[in-house]
């Protein structure tokens, strides 16, 4: 098996009093800094850049930021756009990738680089579970990965979504995605 850790959206913008703050992420960064700590070199950190203005988006992109005017980068501070400081310090060896949409997929840069390193296995942790966890945890499975999930290192702004995503992705999706927790995957990874 050849892994990496793909680590979804850990920046301040999600941490730090904003609209889109997830309280639930200072409750799982442990367990990501332990992941990303112990395999910098295996870790990927995605990071969302939102637009600076809504309507260099495309299509219902545009209507989002409207209605998150408050989140384009011409409202908000620059700082706000960078990986949580407990994590941005293990860049280098993690590389980080910047996406302008939920899924990391989309421009098939990050496939196009993981093709190329031979990786079959994607440890996805980060946020939100129900929204760019689970467009990356979908578009790996369309690309043929074999997913895994530690639950206790994905987070969510809305408990039920968070839990029946977990749910719907461990039942569903069986033979490609598995629901563990960080500390299975640490001991089979050693």
């Amino acid at each position: 098996m050849t892994w990496v850790h793909l680590c979804i959206d850990m920046q301040r913008m999600f941490a730090e009093p904003t609209p889109w703050q997830v309280p639930w992420m200072a409750k799982i960064s442990g367990q990501v800094v332990e992941l990303a700590g112990r395999f910098a070199e295996r870790t990927v950190f995605t990071r969302f850049l939102t637009p600076q203005h809504g309507s260099q988006m495309p299509g219902r992109w545009h209507e989002y930021y409207a209605k998150w005017e408050c989140m384009t980068r011409e409202n908000l501070p620059d700082e706000l756009l960078n990986l949580l400081p407990e994590l941005g310090c293990f860049v280098p060896p993690a590389r980080v990738f910047t996406k302008t949409t939920y899924s990391p997929w989309v421009s098939g840069h990050l496939h196009q680089i993981l093709t190329h390193e031979h990786v079959d296995t994607v440890v996805i942790t980060g946020g939100e579970t129900d929204v760019c966890v689970l467009a990356a945890v979908l578009g790996a499975v369309d690309l043929g990965y074999h997913v895994i999930i530690p639950a206790d290192a994905v987070c969510s702004g809305a408990d039920n979504t968070h839990d029946s995503t977990l749910d719907l992705l461990g039942s569903r999706f069986s033979v490609q995605v598995e629901v563990s927790s960080t500390e299975q995957i640490l001991s089979s990874m050693r």
